[in-house]
């Protein structure tokens, strides 16, 4: 049975009061309002908390409901199938409603919620999310959108006809450094932009192996079948086997990660829940579905990249279920405005681009970043959010930098509120960014599972030279879940 507080018996006057506030939201909205903004079936004003509901609490919604409601919204329910990895979330709002299934929860919750935060595994965001999107609720979904593109496609469909607000966790292209990189390469500081180059140090966590043989008990605090969700049935694995080199991979001397997300025994040897669900091919989206979305940003506003022509790569050796322990992938875009042809590189697992001459003696490439290649230069920046530099340093000394033009935004979770209460789209509204960032990481993830030089034809959702990458693009769903809009 559900626990928590219950809100009080005027919640429909306070409904009203939210579609009335919206409207006068709507003459109190920064200068530069984004076109297409919904229209928000359950906007608050600005002076109102929004109600919230979390699925997926115990992973990275440890870290992000707070921000939520740091931003203005209140947590009213919490649903997650570990009751031992979510106790922190729970013990942190006791007074929130606690729920297993989220199919219970929206059945329950009904009109006393507003909006719902999604932090599960990726094969279960589209699951969740259609639920939400049926019923008017405003969605906010960590990275990558979906698994595949078809379950982004039906999201945002469903999305532009539910008119609420959405926002994804990308890092966002409209914080000061974003618009920073887009008002260096629309001024021409390296002239027109022919190549970019995006690395990343993940994965973090076991790739690159077989599914381990036999089978464990399920723990009485953990739902196995509910976790699986529409994913194909395999036996559950709690724990490797000792000295596995899976192991290695996260806690290991040899291994890269040696921050791991907690220090607690529960994760650091576990096969599939908690966190290791990325390196698997039927749970999660691998490093490049798991930071791409983060570092093409910014490059993709900056480059107006919309559909491209082909995608390739070329990774380590694949183990039938499980990401390559490295790749690198490229994407070749036409020309578009007033922009030429463009290749995007995209290496992970340690690899790196090549060293630009340009870089001088004794400094080397960052563990990740991006570098951008113009035909009067090249600008290199740390991480997925950083401003770009011209190479070497002396050229950005004597650089003059162009003015500031663009308007800055508030950040993941103050532009979703923001959009609720009838502000601005958020900068990653599914139906503008969202969708199609994920489309562009997840394009990247097929081409590494055929090996194929693929030819794209974005508008008609197909590649047409591979009928084996085609059939990547749709998830199989089982254990009588289906996907249908709303």
């Amino acid at each position: 049975m559900a626990e928590g507080i219950e809100p009080g018996a005027a919640r429909l006057d306070r409904r009203d009061f939210l579609r009335a506030s919206a409207a006068l939201a709507a003459f109190q909205i920064l200068r530069g309002r984004a076109i297409g903004a919904p229209e928000s079936p359950s906007a608050a004003s600005s002076g109102d908390s929004v109600n919230l509901a979390a699925v997926g609490i115990g992973g990275i919604g440890r870290a992000q409901i707070p921000l939520c409601v740091g931003a203005g919204f209140r947590v009213t329910a919490l649903c997650d199938i570990d009751d031992v990895y979510a106790a922190p979330m729970f013990e942190k709002y006791p007074g929130a409603r606690r729920y297993r299934d989220f199919r219970e929860m929206f059945d329950a919750e009904g009109d006393r919620i507003d909006a719902v935060y999604i932090g599960t595994p990726d094969h279960t965001h589209a699951i969740v999310a259609i639920e939400a999107l049926k019923r008017k609720k405003h969605v906010l979904c960590v990275k990558p959108l979906t698994r595949t593109i078809e379950e982004s496609r039906v999201l945002v469909g469903a999305a532009r006809k539910a008119g609420v607000a959405t926002q994804m966790t990308a890092a966002p292209a409209w914080t000061d450094a974003g618009c920073r990189t887009c008002e260096l390469v629309w001024g021409g500081a390296i002239g027109d932009v022919h190549e970019v180059h995006i690395w990343s140090d993940r994965p973090l966590w076991p790739q690159g192996m077989e599914r381990p043989p036999g089978e464990d008990p399920v723990p009485r605090h953990f739902d196995w079948d509910q976790w699986l969700g529409p994913a194909p049935k395999r036996p559950f694995r709690q724990k490797w086997p000792e000295g596995h080199y899976a192991i290695e991979q996260i806690v290991g001397t040899g291994g890269r990660n040696k921050k791991r997300p907690r220090g607690d025994d529960y994760i650091a040897g576990a096969v599939y829940h908690p966190w290791n669900f990325r390196g698997w091919f039927d749970f999660g989206t691998g490093a490049l579905g798991d930071m791409g979305c983060h570092f093409f940003n910014t490059p993709r506003r900056a480059l107006k990249l919309g559909h491209p022509d082909a995608v390739s790569a070329t990774c380590s050796r694949l183990m039938g279920e499980s990401w390559p322990l490295a790749s690198i992938v490229t994407w070749e875009y036409p020309a578009r405005e007033n922009m030429p042809p463009v290749r995007v590189t995209w290496y992970d697992g340690g690899l790196r681009p090549p060293r630009p001459p340009e870089l001088e003696v004794g400094r080397a490439l960052p563990k990740d970043g991006v570098m951008y290649v113009g035909d009067r230069g090249k600008m290199l920046s740390t991480g997925s959010g950083g401003v770009p530099c011209l190479i070497p340093e002396s050229k950005m000394q004597a650089f003059i930098a162009p003015p500031t033009t663009l308007e800055r935004r508030s950040g993941i979770y103050g532009e979703w509120i923001e959009a609720i209460r009838g502000g601005p789209a958020a900068s990653e509204h599914w139906p503008d960014c969202g969708g199609p960032l994920t489309e562009m990481v997840l394009l990247g993830n097929i081409a590494i599972r055929t090996g194929a030089y693929l030819k794209w034809d974005g508008p008609n959702m197909r590649f047409t030279n591979s009928e084996d990458a085609n059939g990547l693009l749709k998830a199989t769903y089982q254990n009588g879940w289906a996907l249908k809009g709303c």
